[in-house]
């Protein structure tokens, strides 16, 4: 649970894509700069555009209302230029009931879809 987060990226077009493509299938859209996503009217995540964003290793947790938009969420994050850093699937080191999805976005930071209700 979080309020916002920021994130320095390098290239707004890649960073913008890659984002809205793993976030629709978790309900989250695009604000109309581009740069803020949310539920709509709500950004909570921000990408900014930086010279240097040279510091990496942000790790970012997206909840997931099922499984499936977990899935969905590895999909079109591949699709849009992501890296995968853990298929789909339970982590029962997490938790009995924790299911994710890993991707690194263009930029090198860690980003999962997370979905804690029981087989669904």
């Amino acid at each position: 649970m979080y309020d916002h987060v920021g994130l320095r990226i390098g290239n707004l077009a890649a960073s913008g894509r890659f984002y809205r493509a793993v976030l629709a299938p978790l309900g989250y859209v695009a604000d109309a700069s581009g740069g803020g996503f949310g539920p709509d009217g709500r950004p909570m995540l921000w990408l900014h555009e930086h010279a240097d964003a040279g510091v990496r290793g942000v790790h970012l947790a997206f909840a997931a209302a099922s499984r499936a938009a977990v899935d969905a969420f590895h999909h079109a994050g591949v699709a849009a230029g992501g890296r995968d850093n853990g298929a789909p699937g339970l982590r029962s080191d997490y938790g009995p009931n924790y299911y994710a999805a890993f991707l690194l976005d263009p930029d090198g930071n860690n980003v999962e879809a997370v979905c804690l209700k029981p087989g669904n």
